[in-house]
């Protein structure tokens, strides 16, 4: 074979081991490369799917007005007919799963207070001889805790903190747009509305007295 043959020959073969050896390289860093997380993960980026958009003004949903149901409205359309300011409407989802307003506790007006019980008071004794003075016993801290049923009142404790009553009649429970469920602590009525517990003094004024999260609980409480 000439000489020239073999150069060419040698030349080629050098050239093919060079040519793979590049080829090996490249396809082992492009794996390297992928093994590793991308930029935006590694940047923490976070999706939250939790937390809803808030509710478009514009956006028709189903309205309620003296506990029957109207039609699509907008929540402004919505309040005007109830003859409501738009914050007086309770906004969530109904039981067909749609997006609903309805005047607070529009479907479950407060109930009767509970029948107060009367303990007859002692007549004090009258004793000739002085006696030793008794000690005084501090009453503990606490009131009634009862539940309406939804035709009468259930006692939960007979001595309990507000929080704890509150905790103990809602505590994992939510309910639907319009609706309410009542309570009692001492002279005080609460009632659970969608996203809030509110109390009144007379059964017929309620003011917010703690939110409700996303899970039916209340972290403000402790």
């Amino acid at each position: 074979m000439p000489q020239d043959n073999r150069l060419l020959i040698a030349i080629g073969a050098g050239l093919a081991i060079v040519a793979a050896v590049v080829l090996a390289l490249f396809f082992s860093s492009g794996r390297d490369k992928d093994a590793g997380p991308p930029p935006a993960a590694q940047g923490g980026l976070t999706v939250n799917v939790a937390d809803a958009p808030e509710l478009n003004t514009t956006r028709e949903l189903r309205c309620f007005v003296n506990g029957q149901f109207i039609g699509m409205a907008t929540l402004t359309d919505c309040a005007r007919r109830n003859g409501l300011a738009t914050d007086a409407l309770d906004v969530g989802i109904d039981e067909t799963g749609a997006l609903a307003a309805a005047p607070t506790a529009a479907f479950a007006p407060p109930p009767s207070l509970p029948p107060v019980e009367l303990t007859e008071v002692e007549k004090p004794v009258i004793a000739d001889e002085p006696t030793q003075p008794q000690p005084t016993v501090q009453p503990a801290s606490g009131s009634a805790c009862l539940r309406h049923t939804g035709s009468d009142w259930r006692s939960l404790s007979s001595n309990m903190s507000l929080n704890a009553c509150v905790q103990a009649l809602y505590a994992g429970t939510c309910v639907r747009p319009g609706e309410a469920l009542y309570g009692r602590w001492g002279e005080t009525t609460l009632r659970l509305v969608p996203r809030r517990v509110e109390q009144s003094p007379d059964n017929n004024r309620f003011r917010t007295l703690v939110e409700q999260d996303r899970g039916c609980q209340f972290p403000g409480l402790r």
